[in-house]
């Protein structure tokens, strides 16, 4: 049967396609009615044709939808989507980013593997790797996340079976040499998995640098409007649909129908909304970078940053939407307080941990993302009192000067 020219082809989109096209085009095949945006399946089973088809599709020997837990046409069309975009074989959706390192832990480690991991990533995932599965003898290794030499050293032969990096990091924005961790972690026997949820696809494809596994928080600018919580992990079909779908299947981490028909549709604005606030975020790093209070702007897009030409040739030239910037202190106390008033002097940008919202979000990482952390910790990370984040949206730039302008002359006065 003859297929009309614009329904997606199988597998999702087409090499030739430009990932612009593939944003709003890639997906699951459509139903019988012929819906021109994808369907929503809320459907938590679905109905076989015969025992028969049941028992060859349950033993995997048959393809087809049988529980939403591990397959569900919304899930589906939302992964073939988002590995079309990142140029992976396969994709595999969770309930939540941290679900996704979960997931993919308990997919490839067990007890005596070892992890190498960047000191500057999420807090969570330091909690995560380093509290959690430590106590089921999962060792992590912190290192310095631009430091490739560190990596090295941190490597245990016959042990580390992960290299983990976030670019850029959370809050500080720090961007790490892609090509250079994966040939260092495949020289060990190991996988380079990459958190790309500052970048997106739309910026960044850490699978181009030789990465083997690209994790997704799709709370962020996959859906793009703070709209719902959502995960992905991207890579080849042997590590995806072999190792980690089995782990998924029997242990629940799964993304509901809803969640991921909002992310799927999420995805057909993402570049141009990713370019747009990054565009934005440049004007408004540039401008901060002029004001006597501030000591120190943190954003890949300026030429000030350290990493500054690395992140143009691996974030096709463009900062991303995330910065953040220290307020001078003599002390954390004074540092800590300043940085509350300038927050709680703002009355256009919201007050909140996430990002990659239409709408500007500051928060204070010390007490928020990386609050749960010791003091120690954040030292190592370089996260002090006076540090805060500003994930830009699509506001006007000058409106979100004027709105942080009153802080920062209380703060410089």
């Amino acid at each position: 049967m003859s297929r009309h020219a614009d329904e997606p082809p199988e597998g999702g989109a087409p090499p030739s396609w430009h990932p612009d096209t593939v944003a709003v085009r890639a997906s699951v095949p459509r139903t019988p009615y012929g819906e021109h945006s994808e369907a929503l399946f809320l459907s938590s089973s679905f109905v076989q044709h015969d025992a028969r088809s049941a028992a060859a599709r349950f033993a995997g020997d048959e393809d087809g939808f049988i529980y939403s837990r591990f397959s569900n046409p919304s899930v589906a069309a939302m992964e073939t989507r988002l590995a079309a975009l990142e140029g992976a074989q396969a994709a595999l959706a969770t309930a939540s980013g941290m679900g996704a390192i979960t997931l993919l832990m308990l997919g490839l480690l067990q007890a005596g593997d070892h992890v190498v991991c960047s000191r500057s990533v999420f807090g969570s995932t330091i909690k995560l790797l380093g509290d959690i599965f430590g106590k089921f003898g999962v060792e992590t290794s912190f290192v310095s996340q631009t430091d490739v030499r560190e990596w090295k050293a941190a490597m245990r032969p016959g042990r580390t079976r992960l290299l983990f990096a976030e670019t850029p990091s959370n809050p500080l924005t720090e961007v790490c040499d892609i090509a250079a961790l994966a040939a260092l972690a495949h020289d060990g026997g190991a996988l380079l998995v990459v958190d790309n949820c500052f970048c997106s696809p739309a910026l960044q494809r850490p699978l181009d640098f030789g990465a083997d596994i690209v994790m997704h928080s799709g709370t962020k600018f996959l859906d793009g409007q703070g709209r719902t919580l959502a995960g992905a992990l991207c890579g080849t079909r042997e590590l995806i649909e072999g190792k980690l779908l089995p782990v998924q299947r029997s242990a629940g981490i799964s993304l509901s129908p809803f969640n991921a028909w909002v992310v799927h549709k999420g995805m057909e604005t993402l570049a141009l909304r990713v370019r747009e606030q990054s565009a934005r975020a440049l004007e408004l790093a540039l401008w901060l970078e002029q004001q006597p209070a501030v000591a120190r702007v943190y954003y890949p897009g300026l030429v000030s940053h350290p990493q500054h030409a690395l992140a143009m040739a691996q974030q096709s030239g463009q900062g991303g939407a995330v910065l953040s910037f220290d307020l001078g202190a003599d002390g954390p106390e004074q540092a800590r307080e300043r940085a509350f008033a300038l927050i709680d002097a703002t009355r256009l940008c919201s007050i909140t941990a996430n990002f990659g919202d239409t709408r500007t979000t500051i928060t204070h990482p010390a007490s928020t993302s990386h609050g749960r952390l010791s003091e120690a910790q954040r030292q190592a990370a370089g996260i002090g009192q006076g540090l805060i984040r500003i994930g830009v949206g699509l506001e006007h730039p000058s409106d979100l000067q004027a709105d942080l302008a009153p802080g920062l002359r209380a703060a410089g006065a």
